[in-house]
């Protein structure tokens, strides 16, 4: 993945994260109709963000996305803002999330500088820890 270098005022970056978060006990509620709302909504964030989604990948259990941030918003501003908008929107609009969970997501998230390859025994085990967490 070859990204070029960003510049805005005195600052030059790439920063880029790859950002793991799961639904409240891993619950599988992330069909392909709520998966296409959630792809539009973290699009939309990420681009008033001033961030660029670079790949965007779910499972039934699991949110996993790359993206560039600016520095000055940090990876964590921008998660917060990622999963408050998508859940309440989404809470919203598919009437069985706000039935089935107390809430649409964790509030644990996994966070990883991407640089070279990626490091799926890491995500794996992220993924495996969270059946387990309440």
């Amino acid at each position: 993945m070859r990204v070029p270098l960003r510049t805005s005022e005195k600052v030059t970056h790439r920063c880029i994260y790859q950002v793991v978060w799961c639904p409240q006990y891993r619950a599988p509620v992330i069909s392909k109709q709520i998966e296409a709302r959630l792809r539009t909504i973290i699009e939309e964030v990420v681009a008033e963000k001033n961030g660029c989604l670079l790949a965007l990948h779910t499972a039934p259990t699991y949110v996993h996305l790359t993206v560039e941030v600016p520095p000055q918003l940090g990876i964590h501003r921008l998660i917060k803002a990622m999963k408050a908008t998508s859940a309440q929107q989404l809470r919203a609009e598919f009437p069985t999330l706000r039935t089935r969970l107390p809430s649409l997501w964790t509030n644990s998230y996994l966070v990883m500088t991407a640089g070279g390859t990626l490091p799926h025994p890491l995500i794996e085990h992220y993924l495996a820890q969270q059946k387990t967490r309440r």
